[in-house]
């Protein structure tokens, strides 16, 4: 009987962390995984940087039709149909850096299948949580991802060492079919009768053609209340929205580059063992879970109390979440202990997390009914900078190392860290100058 009084959004919302934190588990195990078998061959920094990197090609190229097919045909069978994608990928694709079409192709295809999860998260979001529980409610599902990273940086390296690469690959595709089986089983669309009283925030709609709209269309005529078509022009002229565009892009800038080569780092920059840093190699990942939620309830608190508006309380947050953050990444180089080097990615890290309580609820602030199609065009960046962060480090790393003869000195990682601590300066200023709460799309 408790279970069925547990509101269905609250499954909904803890479902939707689960998949965010299944997927960054996959992400990080590639990274780390690779890395293992591609030092074992031989296998260059540039190399390297290139691989993997070519996820983010196929992320990027699905963003926007992942927001466009949420809107159309449901967030929930998308993002059924998008685990089911990347878990039999992983479950077929041999590890090999020498198959190196093999793993482009897998990759690509892993990046696709992946790029339709969030605007279909959003758009299921945008549905079920009403507006005073969406800050905690994205927070919470995105936070799965820095939990899930951190699983990851736990756990995958024991399995490396003791099973060998190929056994993340199984490993997380038996999470994305467990997943998978769990959205199928307990996942909805919102019943609008529930809602009614909302709608006016698109909360409880469906972005679905219902039975119930269709008859109210036939008896009033051809003029109804809502409309399929969606407001391209005005979504890609958009002051807000490209403030948000601006700030995906550098957040997740410095999230692909520290997720994909701060192993790296570690393993050669600070010459140490991911083995043997136990638990510390988490914290990065672990703070961004803590300070993720800790960004939405402060969010949510600030706006139900009316301390701020819903405009000041986005562009509070985000602002001392980016500047802080660029504070750590630039002083990151310098620390050259395991543990300055953990404090100052966990801080970088965290504060970057607080901060998407600022831009990444944004999307439902000014577009509730759009909140897909928005998170697709905004990913995108997002997307490209993974693309071009993950790629650029690894060349300026293989310049590095011809310049400095190896990757051992600070040096060689300045540029790495300065760039990403530079943007996220930029970024906050453009969010500040840009940036309302207020809905501007209907």
């Amino acid at each position: 009987m408790k279970w069925m009084k547990f509101p269905k959004r609250y499954l909904i919302v803890v479902l939707t962390f689960i998949s965010t934190c299944v997927c960054y588990i996959e992400r990080v195990g590639f990274s780390i995984a690779y890395t293992v078998a591609a030092d074992a061959a031989g296998i260059n920094q540039s190399s390297k940087g290139t691989i993997l990197s070519t996820f983010y090609y196929g992320y990027a190229c699905s963003q926007v039709p992942g927001g466009w097919a949420a809107q159309k045909i449901g967030g929930r069978r998308v993002l059924l149909l998008s685990f089911v994608l990347w878990s039999s990928t992983c479950f077929l694709v041999p590890l090999d850096p020498n198959r190196v079409t093999v793993l482009v192709v897998a990759r690509l295809l892993v990046g696709v299948a992946q790029g339709f999860i969030f605007p279909s998260i959003h758009t299921v979001l945008a549905q079920w949580v009403p507006p005073h529980e969406r800050s905690r409610s994205v927070s919470l599902t995105t936070s799965g991802m820095y939990l899930g990273a951190a699983m990851g940086m736990l756990v995958l390296p024991s399995l490396v060492k003791f099973r060998g690469p190929q056994s993340v690959f199984l490993a997380e595709a038996a999470l994305g079919v467990m997943w998978s089986f769990l959205w199928f089983k307990y996942a909805t669309d919102p019943p609008r009768s529930e809602h009614q009283k909302a709608t006016a925030t698109s909360f409880g709609e469906s972005m679905l053609p219902t039975k119930a709209s269709q008859k109210i269309k036939a008896e009033n005529g051809p003029s109804t209340v809502r409309t399929s078509k969606i407001p391209w022009k005005k979504i890609l002229v958009s002051g807000p929205v490209w403030a948000i565009v601006v700030n995906n892009f550098t957040f997740h800038y410095a999230l692909y580059v520290l997720m994909n080569w701060l192993p790296t780092y570690f393993e050669l920059g600070l010459q140490l063992s991911l083995q043997e840093m136990g638990f510390a190699k988490m914290m990065p990942y672990f703070n961004m879970f803590i300070f993720s939620n800790i960004g939405g309830v402060l969010a949510d608190h600030l706006i139900t109390k009316r301390v701020m508006s819903v405009t000041k309380t986005r562009k509070f947050l985000n602002t001392v979440g980016f500047i802080v953050s660029s504070l750590a990444l630039m002083a990151l180089p310098i620390f050259r202990t395991s543990g300055g080097a953990v404090l100052c990615s966990s801080v970088a890290l965290g504060f970057l997390a607080l901060g998407r309580a600022g831009f990444a609820v944004n999307h439902m602030d000014i577009a509730p009914k759009y909140a897909g199609i928005v998170m697709g065009v905004s990913n995108t960046a997002g997307t490209l900078a993974g693309i071009i962060g993950v790629d650029m480090t690894g060349k300026l790393l293989e310049a590095a190392k011809a310049e400095y003869s190896d990757l051992s000195g600070p040096e060689s990682w300045r540029a790495v860290f300065y760039i990403p601590g530079l943007l996220c300066v930029f970024s906050s200023f453009i969010f500040l100058l840009f940036s309302t709460g207020e809905r501007i799309f209907d």
